[in-house]
Parts: structure tokens; C-alpha cells; sequence
């Protein structure tokens, strides 16, 4: 079982950066691969990202493509999103999940973190 927790939200002007951390605890965690999903206010959690147990594999949503990237340290158990040319749309709390399959689909995470509110002002 693993357990996540989610860092390095907050407040930031369109166009800015930030870098989101997902610590994992346990000793499987290069048994999962990871991924950034996230939810704004009223809408349904969607996909942002997900990277293989090794990091070879990578998806993106399109939507940012191009600005975000995702990427993981299996020595720290660690996996992280650095955000880029942040827009306004991009205004969420941000999840990172654990899931045996490389996957965009929410419903192939079976661990979750709490989540962590990015705000992205215009």
C-alpha cells in the first residue's frame, strides 16, 4: 500500500512556474507508476500526466503539453510535476496517484494523495 503526499502548490501569476512534489512512503514504490491528475472548482478530476515505474514512459494531457513535466526519483521515492507558462485554466487542486499500469485513466489509480491547490492569477 502506498502513501501519498503532495507539496508545493500555491499562488502564482499567469506565466510563472512551480514545481509540485509527491513524497511516497514504503518499499514498493518502484512497483507504481505515477501520475498528476487534477480538479477545479465544479469539474471532474482530469488527467495531467503519468510516468512509467522506471521513468521511460511518459504521457501528457494536451492541454499542457509542452509546459509541464513530469518526472520521478526512485532513489527518494519521490515524483514530481514542474509546471511552466502557468494559465489561469490551470487553477486546481493538483493529485498525484499510484497505479500498477502506466495509465490516463482515473479509474486505474488505486492510491491517492490529498491534493494540493495550484491558483494561477491573470
Amino acid at each position: 500500500q502506498a502513501q501519498l503526499v503532495e507539496s508545493g502548490g500555491g499562488l502564482v501569476q499567469a506565466g510563472g512556474s512551480l514545481r509540485l512534489s509527491c513524497a511516497a512512503s514504503g518499499r514498493t514504490f518502484t512497483s507504481y507508476a505515477m501520475g498528476w491528475f487534477r480538479q477545479a472548482p465544479g469539474q471532474e478530476r482530469e488527467f495531467v500526466a503519468t510516468i512509467s515505474r522506471s521513468g521511460g514512459i511518459i504521457y501528457y494531457a494536451d492541454s499542457v503539453k509542452g509546459r509541464f513535466t513530469i518526472s520521478r526519483d526512485n532513489a527518494k521515492n519521490m515524483v514530481f510535476l514542474q509546471m511552466s507558462t502557468l494559465k489561469p485554466e490551470d487553477t486546481a487542486v493538483y493529485f498525484c496517484a499510484a497505479s500498477w499500469v502506466v495509465s490516463t485513466q482515473r479509474r486505474e489509480y488505486s492510491y491517492w494523495g490529498q491534493g494540493t491547490q495550484v491558483t494561477v492569477s491573470s
